[in-house]
């Protein structure tokens, strides 16, 4: 099986700063900074004649640039306990557009619908008995992020891989959004040439 994602790419000079949030909180996992993303449409894990149908779903996916926003820091809460803590997105009319052509797409390739709220966010790191005092200092500190404003040309499908140190994103294939721009969708992997896994 083959577990994939969409996303928005992070240009390397913004992911390398909100890499450097990644400090503070003892026991969590950061995220590196070649993996910080932008996620539209969680796919899951899926079989290859599937991830074939997804392919060719999303290329037929368009769209206007979307501007992106980063914003004020903030956590995702279960029971209780911090789970892990992001720097927000603001959910433009482009971006919300965009995930939801996304999403209709998936569907037509035979998806069920994600059901549940799309909130863009960046996950700066994932936490596990992380102390409450230690996240509520990391959100103070980290509360009024900013970074200026920039555009995103196209979109990414990824695949999640498993590893010794957590999961690798690779990128797939990269659809510009524009009609104008896109050809053909720039091929970064060819996930069909790797065995499958169980």
């Amino acid at each position: 099986m083959i577990r994939l994602f969409t996303a928005l790419s992070i240009p390397k000079d913004l992911r390398l700063r909100l890499a450097a949030l990644g400090s503070g909180i003892d026991g969590a996992r950061w995220i590196d900074a070649d993996n910080l993303h932008i996620t539209l449409c969680f796919i899951g894990d899926v079989s290859e004649p599937v991830a074939d149908e997804v392919f060719h779903a999303l290329e037929a996916v368009r769209g206007t640039p979307v501007p992106v926003c980063l914003g004020a820091a903030g956590q995702f809460a279960s029971r209780g306990r911090a789970r892990a803590v992001w720097v927000g997105v603001e959910k433009t009319p482009e971006l919300s557009l965009l995930h939801d052509k996304i999403a209709q797409a998936l569907i037509r390739a035979g998806l069920p619908p994600e059901g549940r709220k799309y909130a863009p966010h960046v996950t700066i790191g994932r936490l596990r008995g992380a102390w409450p005092n230690h996240v509520l200092n990391w959100l103070e500190a980290n509360g009024a992020f900013f970074a200026p404003a920039f555009e995103a040309l196209s979109f990414v499908l990824y695949e999640s891989r498993l590893g010794r140190s957590g999961p690798d994103y690779a990128p797939v294939a990269d659809f510009p959004l524009t009609v104008e721009a896109r050809s053909s969708p720039n091929i970064l992997q060819n996930f069909r040439s790797r065995p499958s896994r169980v």
